[in-house]
């Protein structure tokens, strides 16, 4: 969202000025939380357009992951994992395994997905080291793309404004385009003949196969192009050509992971063949910080067998965390939240499908399940983004928040040019809920037009 400044009168008198996030934006204060909606200290609703940041998929206060929380507090908080084990790490470890791919039988656990991103390049680079293939120390990802903020994840990003900075500080790892249908590079759109994924053989190829451990990517696109799908034939070619190479295929299910796309995990709509699979957000819906990798038996031994895994954090596997992802799981499979994504996210498509038709800005809308997304465009024909300085992302966000709904702003291209605002709500909406979501975009997006250069 823009700046917007909210009277420190308003903000029940809390110096605003000790506390610093990325900006001076200042927001009111959130009250309370439940199911789709949230309360600000005025008393205003909002629903919850995009699940926080695409995290709270179970949404908002519910009582059994808070009892459970509560109960877990009470019988152990922290358990440092050189001193004891304890039960909710290895309970929940077995559960994730059972809902997995078959092959992905061990899971490491950290706190965030960032955390996750890096435990997933160090497991790779430790392995290859491990087994005197030293000269393998790079990573293949996507542009755009994003994988984390700290500086091994940010090196597989490709969102500048966030990268930029730090540029002089991290790998510059190679980088292949995102399967970006709707801004092909190649301009072969209807006809596809993959180059995308085909461009991952040809920089292995450039850079040396012998010095490539792994190659990151999304299923389906994040926050960076927002969520995007790729061709239905996209990762049979990348898998053929990592295992061509002997190079680690690493998932990054963040933000599509636990039921987002309608699958519990969205490489599932492939079958894709991952040899590390990243987790994190949905992974306790927001309501503990908790992340993961789950990995090949075979690559875990082979680290074990040389010291064990040199990677590691305080709190990593810690029974609070581990216990609400327990618990947010059981919530997810027991209600089905998975196949309510795929079939209200088919409903949700048909409505902002129908607000495409009303306001020409709209040039795209796209995504799975829940992970709906739309771009913003000058001209829907030449698909001409809006000049950089309109900022639209931000004034629709703006204006959705004015009507009490939130959406997720983003820049699609490079993080430079282009407007997204991806809509995915909590995985429990109803389709009365879809409506009224709905409802208040139509509103937002007709303030957000007479707005526009030119009214629109």
């Amino acid at each position: 969202m823009s700046e917007t400044t909210v009277p420190m009168a308003t903000l029940e008198s809390f110096r605003t000025d000790y506390l610093f996030y990325q900006s001076r934006r200042q927001l009111p204060f959130i009250e309370r939380a439940e199911g789709i909606y949230i309360w600000d200290h005025t008393g205003k609703q909002y629903l919850d357009g995009s699940s926080g940041a695409v995290t709270c998929n179970i949404g908002h206060g519910n009582h059994r992951v808070a009892n459970r929380l509560a109960d877990q507090a009470r019988k152990a908080v922290f358990a440092y994992r050189t001193q004891f084990e304890n039960k909710p790490a290895h309970r929940y470890a077995a559960a994730l395994v059972e809902h997995l791919a078959p092959h992905l039988q061990r899971i490491f656990f950290v706190s965030s997905g960032s955390e996750a991103v890096e435990a997933a390049i160090k497991l790779c680079r430790q392995y290859f080291f491990n087994r005197g293939q030293k000269q393998r120390l790079q990573f293949i990802s996507r542009r755009p793309s994003y994988h984390g903020s700290t500086l091994g994840a940010l090196s597989l990003t490709t969102y500048a404004p966030l990268e930029i900075p730090f540029r002089s500080m991290i790998q510059a790892f190679p980088k292949i385009q995102a399967p970006y249908c709707y801004r092909c590079p190649y301009h072969k759109k209807p006809v596809c003949n993959l180059e995308c994924a085909w461009e991952l053989e040809k920089v292995i190829l450039e850079q040396g196969p012998d010095s490539i451990a792994g190659f990151v990517a999304e299923p389906i696109g994040g926050a960076s192009t927002g969520a995007a799908v790729p061709h239905p034939k996209y990762f049979e070619v990348i898998q053929h050509i990592c295992k061509k190479y002997g190079i680690f295929l690493i998932l990054d299910e963040v933000m599509t992971g636990f039921g987002r796309t309608g699958k519990l995990f969205a490489y599932e709509h492939w079958n894709v063949d991952a040899d590390i699979v990243v987790m994190s957000k949905g992974m306790t819906s927001g309501y503990y910080p908790l992340g993961g990798i789950a990995a090949r038996t075979e690559y875990v031994e082979e680290m074990l067998a040389h010291g064990g895994f040199a990677h590691g954090h305080t709190l990593a596997g810690n029974p609070m965390g581990c216990a609400v992802g327990l618990e947010v799981l059981d919530v997810i499979i027991e209600n089905r939240l998975s196949e309510n994504s795929a079939l209200m996210g088919q409903v949700l498509k048909r409505g902002l499908d129908r607000l495409k038709q009303r306001y020409e800005f709209i040039g795209q809308v796209r995504g799975c399940g829940l992970h709906m997304a739309i771009e913003l465009v000058r001209d829907r024909k030449t698909r001409e983004p809006f000049p950089p300085a309109c900022n639209v992302h931000y004034l629709l966000t703006d204006e959705a928040y004015d009507e009490g709904l939130i959406v997720y702003p983003r820049r699609p291209i490079n993080g430079l040019r282009g407007d997204h605002v991806m809509i995915a709500p909590p995985l429990i909406i109803t389709r009365q809920e879809i409506q009224e979501l709905l409802a208040r975009l139509d509103r937002a997006l007709a303030r957000t037009q007479a707005k526009l250069p030119g009214g629109g």
